[in-house]
């Protein structure tokens, strides 16, 4: 993994093993980044309520989330009772569009309402643990 310092507390961390995903951290948050995507295939977003991500892309996002949970950045953000699994429901499958909605705690700074596609987003760093929680058991029952 390379760390790159940005001027500031901020920091990216690259995943060369996965370029479908970049990681951005801040004291209390992780922006993920989604670099060449097509417009169809970018995760939604409604802020502040939930992310949707294309199914076939959970399974890359899970070890998104697993990196996430092995950073400093993390563990210096961790609250126990914020990473309750209960801030995001379980995940619903849409057969129209092929994405899998997780109502939660997510945001990438557009104020209009409903779900909008997103070329990054960001997760609080106490509640990337429930996500993770989510996303495995919406995989453990759909490829299980």
């Amino acid at each position: 993994m390379t760390l790159e310092l940005t001027g500031g507390p901020d920091f990216a961390a690259q995943a060369p093993e996965n370029p479908r995903w970049t990681r951005r951290y801040s004291p209390a948050a992780v922006t993920f980044g989604c670099p060449a995507r097509l417009s169809e295939r970018t995760p939604r977003v409604w802020s502040g309520r939930g992310l949707g991500l294309p199914e076939a892309d959970l399974t890359g996002f899970a070890a998104q989330l697993r990196r996430v949970m092995k950073h400093d950045a993390y563990w210096l953000a961790r609250d126990p009772q914020e990473g309750d699994p209960a801030v995001w429901s379980p995940g619903r499958y849409d057969d129209e569009d092929g994405f899998v909605y997780f109502a939660g705690p997510c945001a990438h700074g557009d104020p209009w309402p409903g779900y909008r596609p997103a070329s990054a987003f960001t997760i609080a760093l106490p509640h990337v643990r429930g996500l993770r929680i989510r996303v495995a058991a919406y995989l453990a029952g759909h490829h299980g």
